[in-house]
């Protein structure tokens, strides 16, 4: 119910700020709210803004629905075990320090987060360090750490909101054609069309992110190979072989460790786990 609620008040938070940006700019540069270019205009505010706002508050927004305590000052060996190797990795890297933090879970998994790869968080569930050697929590960590690295975080979010102003774009565009054919066609029929192409268009664009979202994964693995061996992070592939799936949702799924799910490969931010594994034994690290 938590985070049920906490989604719904961020995504209406979004909304009037977004609803509020786009009236300004509309007024400033006097742009025609019933032309092509107001709609495109229209699009981008909302395909970018909202993708950005998200990127933005990622950090609070994990933190606060998942639990994540953030180590601020190491109470036991685990917790100074795992701020030293995140940042002797961090500067191997060439990144500012990212946050610590552990999260309360029975899954084995991970995530990064954050707007910025010298501002970002790295939590590790406790599932995790109970159930992984520490080799292979060590190539998690580095995985998690490559993320922020490649700028992963931010590429996703500019590729989700370039495919989310084309999405409403060209939604809006064929209803508004339909609609002009169609003098009879009512307003609730037109927003009807619009959510219809709105949810096509949303399923054919899910299928570009995720393929984005799957080499972004090779790369954070290649990049944790780098760091600690590809001999250990295939250790914590195999390892996750035996994991449920994965309960984060949203953007810290995207960028967690554990992927998976019964689902058409087409649907998923990460690679099948087999192919993963693959990937690594082919590298020369190994």
């Amino acid at each position: 119910m938590k985070r049920v609620l906490l989604f719904l008040a961020t995504n209406l938070a979004v909304l009037v700020v977004l609803s509020i940006a786009l009236s300004v700019i509309f007024t400033f540069f006097g742009i025609d709210r019933s032309s092509i270019g107001g709609l495109l205009v229209f699009a981008a505010i909302f395909g970018f803004g909202g993708s950005f706002i998200s990127l933005a508050m990622s950090k609070w927004m994990a933190k606060r629905s998942t639990g994540a305590v953030v180590i601020e000052q190491p109470r036991n060996a685990t917790e100074k075990w795992l701020v030293d190797t995140v940042a002797r990795q961090a500067r191997k890297a060439g990144i500012g320090m990212p946050e610590v933090a552990i999260y309360d879970s029975p899954e084995m998994n991970a995530f990064a987060t954050g707007m910025k790869r010298n501002d970002a968080l790295v939590a590790v569930s406790t599932g995790l360090l109970r159930n992984m050697r520490e080799d292979e929590v060590e190539a998690v960590l580095a995985h998690e750490v490559s993320h922020i690295a490649n700028g992963d975080m931010v590429t996703l979010t500019l590729i989700q909101g370039v495919v989310n102003t084309f999405v409403i774009f060209l939604a809006r565009l064929i209803a508004g054609a339909i609609r002009q054919n169609n003098q009879q066609l009512g307003t609730f029929a037109y927003f009807g069309i619009v959510i219809a192409l709105e949810m096509l268009f949303g399923v054919l664009a899910s299928i570009i992110v995720m393929w984005f979202s799957r080499q972004r994964e090779y790369r954070a693995d290649a990049g944790a190979a780098r760091l600690e061996g590809a001999n250990k992070m295939v250790a914590a592939l195999k390892r996750l072989q035996h994991n449920h799936e994965s309960r984060l949702e949203g953007s810290m799924a995207a960028f967690g460790i554990a992927g998976g799910g019964k689902k058409s490969e087409l649907f998923m931010s990460h690679p099948p786990l087999e192919k993963r594994i693959a990937a690594l034994q082919n590298t020369r690290e190994f």
